[in-house]
Protein backbone atom coordinates (compact mmCIF):
# COMPACT_ATOMS: atom_id res chain seq x y z
CA UNK A 1 0.00 0.00 0.00
CA UNK A 2 1.17 3.52 -0.73
CA UNK A 3 0.78 6.39 0.99
CA UNK A 4 -1.53 7.95 -0.61
CA UNK A 5 -3.88 4.88 -0.94
CA UNK A 6 -2.52 4.86 3.30
CA UNK A 7 -4.88 8.00 3.37
CA UNK A 8 -7.25 7.66 1.54
CA UNK A 9 -8.11 4.68 3.68
CA UNK A 10 -7.69 7.20 6.88
CA UNK A 11 -9.92 9.60 5.00
CA UNK A 12 -12.74 6.80 4.67
CA UNK A 13 -12.68 5.96 7.88
CA UNK A 14 -12.65 9.79 9.61
CA UNK A 15 -15.83 10.39 7.15
CA UNK A 16 -17.60 7.36 7.77
CA UNK A 17 -17.13 8.13 11.70
CA UNK A 18 -18.01 11.94 11.97
CA UNK A 19 -20.52 11.98 9.37
CA UNK A 20 -22.80 9.44 11.77
CA UNK A 21 -25.36 11.42 14.00
CA UNK A 22 -23.51 11.32 17.94
CA UNK A 23 -23.08 14.18 20.68
CA UNK A 24 -20.77 16.17 19.00
CA UNK A 25 -23.13 17.06 16.24
CA UNK A 26 -26.20 17.50 18.47
CA UNK A 27 -24.13 19.99 20.73
CA UNK A 28 -23.05 22.04 17.46
CA UNK A 29 -27.22 21.73 16.25
CA UNK A 30 -28.81 22.56 19.29
CA UNK A 31 -25.79 25.79 19.50
CA UNK A 32 -26.70 27.12 15.82
CA UNK A 33 -30.38 26.44 16.46
CA UNK A 34 -30.37 28.34 20.07
CA UNK A 35 -27.83 31.18 19.94
CA UNK A 36 -27.22 31.31 16.02
CA UNK A 37 -24.70 30.43 13.52
CA UNK A 38 -21.73 31.95 15.64
CA UNK A 39 -22.32 29.72 18.47
CA UNK A 40 -22.50 26.67 16.61
CA UNK A 41 -19.07 27.51 14.78
CA UNK A 42 -17.79 28.09 18.36
CA UNK A 43 -18.71 24.81 19.64
CA UNK A 44 -17.31 23.48 16.37
CA UNK A 45 -13.96 25.00 17.13
CA UNK A 46 -13.85 23.61 20.82
CA UNK A 47 -14.80 20.57 19.11
CA UNK A 48 -11.66 20.64 16.74
CA UNK A 49 -9.62 21.32 19.31
CA UNK A 50 -10.57 18.49 21.61
CA UNK A 51 -9.88 15.83 18.33
CA UNK A 52 -6.22 17.96 17.45
CA UNK A 53 -5.29 16.70 21.43
CA UNK A 54 -6.62 13.22 20.58
CA UNK A 55 -4.45 13.09 17.77
CA UNK A 56 -1.83 14.23 19.57
CA UNK A 57 -2.10 11.32 22.23
CA UNK A 58 -2.37 8.70 18.66
CA UNK A 59 0.56 10.55 17.59
CA UNK A 60 2.58 9.99 20.80
CA UNK A 61 1.36 6.95 21.73
CA UNK A 62 2.44 4.68 18.11
CA UNK A 63 5.55 7.06 18.24
CA UNK A 64 6.32 5.76 21.65
CA UNK A 65 5.66 2.53 20.66
CA UNK A 66 7.32 1.81 17.34
CA UNK A 67 10.34 3.25 19.38
CA UNK A 68 10.68 1.10 22.39
CA UNK A 69 8.40 -1.69 21.85
CA UNK A 70 8.42 -2.53 17.96
CA UNK A 71 7.53 -6.27 18.63
CA UNK A 72 4.22 -5.30 19.92
CA UNK A 73 3.65 -2.80 17.00
CA UNK A 74 1.92 -5.81 14.60
CA UNK A 75 -0.36 -7.51 17.03
CA UNK A 76 -1.89 -4.11 18.32
CA UNK A 77 -2.27 -3.20 14.40
CA UNK A 78 -4.42 -6.59 14.45
CA UNK A 79 -6.02 -5.49 17.43
CA UNK A 80 -7.17 -2.19 16.10
CA UNK A 81 -8.38 -3.65 13.07
CA UNK A 82 -10.70 -6.04 14.69
CA UNK A 83 -11.61 -3.68 16.88
CA UNK A 84 -12.85 -1.18 14.24
CA UNK A 85 -14.85 -4.04 12.30
CA UNK A 86 -16.70 -4.72 15.40
CA UNK A 87 -17.61 -0.82 15.35
CA UNK A 88 -18.48 -1.09 11.70
CA UNK A 89 -20.78 -4.51 12.60
CA UNK A 90 -22.35 -2.06 15.45
CA UNK A 91 -23.21 0.24 13.04
CA UNK A 92 -24.56 -2.40 10.08
CA UNK A 93 -26.58 -3.38 13.15
CA UNK A 94 -28.07 -0.44 14.75
CA UNK A 95 -30.75 1.87 14.09
CA UNK A 96 -29.78 5.62 14.76
CA UNK A 97 -32.08 8.12 15.00
CA UNK A 98 -32.40 11.55 16.76
CA UNK A 99 -35.72 12.32 18.74
CA UNK A 100 -35.15 16.03 19.31
CA UNK A 101 -32.64 18.50 19.45
CA UNK A 102 -33.35 20.48 22.66
CA UNK A 103 -32.22 24.29 23.13
CA UNK A 104 -28.37 24.80 24.39
CA UNK A 105 -27.75 26.08 27.86
CA UNK A 106 -24.18 27.52 26.63
CA UNK A 107 -24.37 31.31 27.30
CA UNK A 108 -21.49 32.95 25.41
CA UNK A 109 -19.68 31.38 22.53
CA UNK A 110 -16.32 31.28 24.85
CA UNK A 111 -18.62 28.67 26.96
CA UNK A 112 -19.78 26.72 23.56
CA UNK A 113 -15.95 26.41 22.39
CA UNK A 114 -15.23 25.16 26.19
CA UNK A 115 -18.11 22.72 26.39
CA UNK A 116 -17.16 21.72 23.35
CA UNK A 117 -13.64 20.50 23.80
CA UNK A 118 -14.29 19.62 27.21
CA UNK A 119 -17.55 17.43 26.30
CA UNK A 120 -14.43 16.01 23.02
CA UNK A 121 -11.39 15.56 26.00
CA UNK A 122 -13.65 13.83 28.53
CA UNK A 123 -15.05 10.81 26.09
CA UNK A 124 -13.15 7.49 27.27
CA UNK A 125 -14.31 5.54 24.00
CA UNK A 126 -12.55 8.44 21.98
CA UNK A 127 -8.84 7.48 23.37
CA UNK A 128 -9.73 4.11 22.76
CA UNK A 129 -10.92 4.48 19.65
CA UNK A 130 -7.28 6.48 18.96
CA UNK A 131 -5.23 3.94 19.91
CA UNK A 132 -7.36 1.22 17.73
CA UNK A 133 -6.78 3.67 14.81
CA UNK A 134 -3.31 5.22 14.81
CA UNK A 135 -1.02 1.90 14.48
CA UNK A 136 -3.33 1.32 11.15
CA UNK A 137 -2.05 4.61 9.35
CA UNK A 138 0.42 5.92 11.29
CA UNK A 139 3.10 3.70 9.60
CA UNK A 140 7.16 3.74 10.39
CA UNK A 141 7.77 2.16 6.95
CA UNK A 142 6.24 5.29 5.22
CA UNK A 143 9.40 7.74 6.79
CA UNK A 144 9.32 9.74 9.89
CA UNK A 145 6.27 9.50 12.32
CA UNK A 146 5.54 13.55 12.91
CA UNK A 147 4.57 14.59 9.38
CA UNK A 148 2.67 12.21 9.23
CA UNK A 149 0.58 12.66 12.27
CA UNK A 150 0.38 16.42 11.27
CA UNK A 151 -0.89 15.03 8.46
CA UNK A 152 -3.39 13.33 9.90
CA UNK A 153 -4.17 15.71 12.39
CA UNK A 154 -5.00 18.38 9.63
CA UNK A 155 -7.47 16.19 8.05
CA UNK A 156 -9.36 15.27 11.13
CA UNK A 157 -9.91 19.15 11.47
CA UNK A 158 -10.62 19.58 8.23
CA UNK A 159 -13.47 16.67 7.91
CA UNK A 160 -14.63 18.13 10.85
CA UNK A 161 -14.89 21.76 9.89
CA UNK A 162 -16.90 20.50 6.88
CA UNK A 163 -19.56 18.32 8.48
CA UNK A 164 -19.66 20.08 11.61
CA UNK A 165 -19.43 23.69 10.43
CA UNK A 166 -21.80 22.74 7.20
CA UNK A 167 -24.37 21.84 9.90
CA UNK A 168 -23.97 25.16 11.92
CA UNK A 169 -24.06 27.35 8.89
CA UNK A 170 -27.58 24.93 7.79
CA UNK A 171 -28.89 24.38 11.41
CA UNK A 172 -32.51 24.66 10.11
CA UNK A 173 -32.36 21.95 7.15
CA UNK A 174 -30.03 20.01 9.05
CA UNK A 175 -32.74 19.58 11.47
CA UNK A 176 -35.08 18.63 9.41
CA UNK A 177 -33.08 16.23 7.78
CA UNK A 178 -32.17 14.79 11.37
CA UNK A 179 -34.84 15.15 13.62
CA UNK A 180 -38.00 12.39 12.61
CA UNK A 181 -36.19 11.33 9.33
CA UNK A 182 -35.70 8.00 10.84
CA UNK A 183 -34.70 6.39 7.64
CA UNK A 184 -31.67 8.41 6.49
CA UNK A 185 -30.21 8.23 10.01
CA UNK A 186 -30.60 5.11 10.24
CA UNK A 187 -28.74 4.54 6.53
CA UNK A 188 -26.26 7.13 7.29
CA UNK A 189 -25.36 4.90 10.43
CA UNK A 190 -24.84 1.32 7.90
CA UNK A 191 -23.27 2.73 5.25
CA UNK A 192 -20.35 4.21 7.60
CA UNK A 193 -20.26 0.72 9.26
CA UNK A 194 -19.93 -1.33 5.68
CA UNK A 195 -17.09 1.77 5.19
CA UNK A 196 -15.62 1.18 8.65
CA UNK A 197 -15.87 -2.64 8.36
CA UNK A 198 -13.89 -2.35 4.33
CA UNK A 199 -11.03 -0.27 5.75
CA UNK A 200 -11.00 -2.38 9.20
CA UNK A 201 -10.76 -5.96 6.75
CA UNK A 202 -7.97 -4.32 4.53
CA UNK A 203 -5.84 -2.62 7.05
CA UNK A 204 -5.99 -6.56 8.69
CA UNK A 205 -5.21 -8.29 5.54
CA UNK A 206 -2.20 -6.48 4.99
CA UNK A 207 -1.55 -6.41 9.19
CA UNK A 208 -1.28 -10.37 8.10
CA UNK A 209 0.59 -10.46 5.21
CA UNK A 210 3.27 -8.15 7.42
Amino acid sequence: MTYTENLWLFFTLLFGIIVVPGMDMIFVLANSLTRGRTAGLAATAGIIAGGLVHSLYGAVGVGLLASLMPVLFRPLLITGALYMAWIGVSLIRSSITVDHVGPADTRSNWEAFRRGAVTCLINPKAYLFMLAVYPQFLRPDFGPLAPQAAVMAVMTAATQLAIYGGLAAAAGRARKFLVGNGNATIWVGRIAGVLLLAVSMLTLWEGLAA
